[in-house]
């Protein structure tokens, strides 16, 4: 993932509201969001060639992301994909602290990452960049190719977007709104790109919400809401080079453990 926008807590009708966009090479092979047939219990996407995700939830309400950390020119590739630490996530028990202190012992071993993970009722933040483990308040969040809240142009935009949908409780509105978030290919000024190393064409080439260029951009455009009574609405949209659709799909279902909770 490049850019995940959500809220915490802070919505009238749904702890959690996700919008997500993940940036990668159109080359790289992944499989639609489903059920996973080796994790029945796990919907997301997947990663084809590592095995990993970007993005996840399980049926008892663990959910988490990661989006990689921008730093000049693309070194080595390390030797651990960034995906197995939101499918290990996923499929374990521990909480968010625990899992990223074990992290933590092998950072080293992954390309620079930011990742958010937890439940309904505790978030976590965790970057190999950053300064150590933190919980996320309730709130409305943006995390793009740096550390969490880090006031990048389409996290600021797309956190008012968010926002804005606090009183809403139809889940085709709100995802309406946060797809026209994700769907905004303008790019920033150049007064406000950030310094990450790289040159300056190439910053104004990502600094949009969704990118779409020849070789790599914008893969899947996501709205995860998961209600306060436990109803999961999860839809993805996918696409190709250039930003041409290549389908999409909508899934609903319900989390198997929940207690309510209300922002």
């Amino acid at each position: 993932m490049c850019l995940i926008l959500f809220g915490f807590r802070a919505h009238r009708h749904f702890p959690l509201v996700v919008a997500a966009n993940r940036d990668e090479h159109y080359s790289r092979p992944a499989a639609p969001a489903a059920f996973w047939d080796d994790h029945s219990d796990i919907y997301g996407g997947r990663d084809l060639e590592k095995g990993g995700t970007w993005m996840g939830i399980n049926c008892n309400g663990r959910f988490a992301a990661i989006t990689n950390y921008r730093e000049g020119q693309s070194g080595a590739v390390a030797p651990r994909s960034r995906g197995e630490l939101v499918s290990g996530f996923l499929t374990g028990s521990e909480s968010a602290p625990d899992f990223f202190c074990t992290a933590a012992q092998s950072a080293h071993d992954y390309n620079p990452f930011s990742m958010i993970a937890g439940d309904l009722h505790t978030l976590h933040f965790y970057s190999n960049r950053g300064n150590g483990i933190t919980p996320v308040m309730p709130g409305m969040h943006g995390l793009s190719n740096h550390l969490l809240d880090t006031p990048w142009p389409k996290v600021i935009a797309g956190t008012a977007v968010i926002a804005a949908t606090r009183d809403q409780d139809e889940p085709d509105a709100i995802s309406a709104a946060l797809f026209a978030v994700l769907a905004d290919r303008g790019a920033a000024q150049d007064t406000q790109l950030p310094h990450t190393g790289i040159d300056r064409q190439r910053e104004r080439e990502l600094s949009p919400p969704f990118i779409s260029g020849e070789h790599y951009g914008t893969r899947t455009s996501t709205v995860l809401l998961i209600h306060a009574s436990g109803d999961v609405f999860f839809h993805e949209k996918r696409f190709g080079s250039g930003g041409v659709p290549q389908g999409e799909a909508a899934r609903a279902f319900r989390l198997e453990r929940t207690s309510t909770v209300t922002g």
